[in-house]
Order: C-alpha cells, then structure tokens, then sequence
C-alpha cells in the first residue's frame, strides 16, 4: 500500500504522494473497519468547492459597519457649504428688512438674485385673474368627474373595485354639485348665461 501525506481536505479527501486521492478507510461504531476509496482524478466534492463571493452582496452585508459614506473629509468641505447657505440667507434677511424699511416690496417683473451662485431667477407671475382660476378648478374637478364615471361603468360592468375607487364613485354628486357652483357643466365648459 502507498505512504499517506498530511494531505487532507475538509471533506477527508487525501493525496497520497503518488497523487493519487483517497477516502481514509475508517472504523465504524461497532468495531467494523471501512475500507480505502479511491477518488476518481478530477472529482470535488461539495464540501471542497469554494463559494461565490459576490462583491455587491458583501457589501450590502456590512452596511452598517464601515460608518457614514464620506465622512472622512467632513470637517472642511462642509463647513464650506454650511457657510455659503448662511450667507445665502442673510443676503434673503437684509434684503427683506431692507424692502420693508422702504415701504415697499419688489416689484413683479424685478428679477431676483440668488446669493449663493449668483443666478439671476424671473419671479414666477402669478394669474390673478378669478376666472382663470375658475377655469382651472372646473377643468380638475370635471377630470375627477370622468374618472369617477369610468369606474362606476366598470363597478356596473361587474369589475370589483378597490375601497379608494368605491369612494370615488360615492363622491360623482358632489363633483358635479361642485362644477355647477362654479358655473360649469359636467363636461367643465363654461355654462351659457341665461338671460
């Protein structure tokens, strides 16, 4: 029989010196003695390969271990940036206290500067005008309005519907109560003026 090395893996598979591998014969519990198994060259078995490591999960594993991302350099830069926002909004405080000393404010159409990066920003108008308004409120609710009908076509149709969408239904009345006091129809035009 050929000498044994020390050889051995986890699963108890070893090299004898002429490289051969082997299962160790053994003695079982009652007394009786297994014999050697050779090993058919190439074969590993499940207990000798190694496992995949995937970078990505690894990671995710040790997430709450390596500390908070970019803090090394926490210190200087954000000391940096916590200033530029202070001075962005004690440039915003002088110039409010300045209008309000003054009487009055800045006007509409007066560009406003940005103090941090020093863009210049348009001041977003505003319609004032209440039918316009109107129009927009009756165009959002007459959307609501169609969206409800569809589904209560669907809840006729036999579909089930979700407690959200069943509310929705509930709420058609209202809608159209809602459109008429503002003096549109259910479609959200405008209704004719009778006279």
């Amino acid at each position: 029989m050929p000498s044994k090395s020390d050889d051995s893996t986890r699963s108890g598979i070893k090299k004898l010196a002429t490289g051969e591998a082997v299962i160790p014969s053994s003695t079982r519990p009652d007394g009786s003695v297994r014999k050697e198994i050779k090993v058919k060259p190439g074969y590993k078995p499940p207990e000798d390969v190694e496992v995949y490591k995937n970078r990505t999960a690894a990671a995710w594993q040790s997430r709450g271990k390596g500390g908070v991302p970019g803090a090394e350099g926490l210190g200087s830069s954000n000391a940096l940036n916590a200033s530029a926002a202070a001075n962005k909004n004690a440039k915003r405080r002088e110039a409010r206290k300045k209008a309000a000393a003054n009487g009055d404010g800045l006007e509409a159409d007066d560009p406003v500067e940005d103090g941090a990066n020093g863009k210049v920003q348009e001041p977003v108008a505003e319609p004032l005008d209440p039918e316009v308004e109107k129009a927009k409120e009756a165009r959002k609710l007459a959307k609501k309005l169609r969206q409800a009908k569809e589904l209560k076509s669907k809840k006729e149709g036999g579909d089930s519907l979700l407690p959200e969408q069943f509310d929705k239904v509930i709420k058609i009345n209202e809608l159209v109560r809602q459109l008429d006091a503002l003096g549109f129809d259910t479609e959200g035009e405008k209704k004719a003026a009778d006279g």
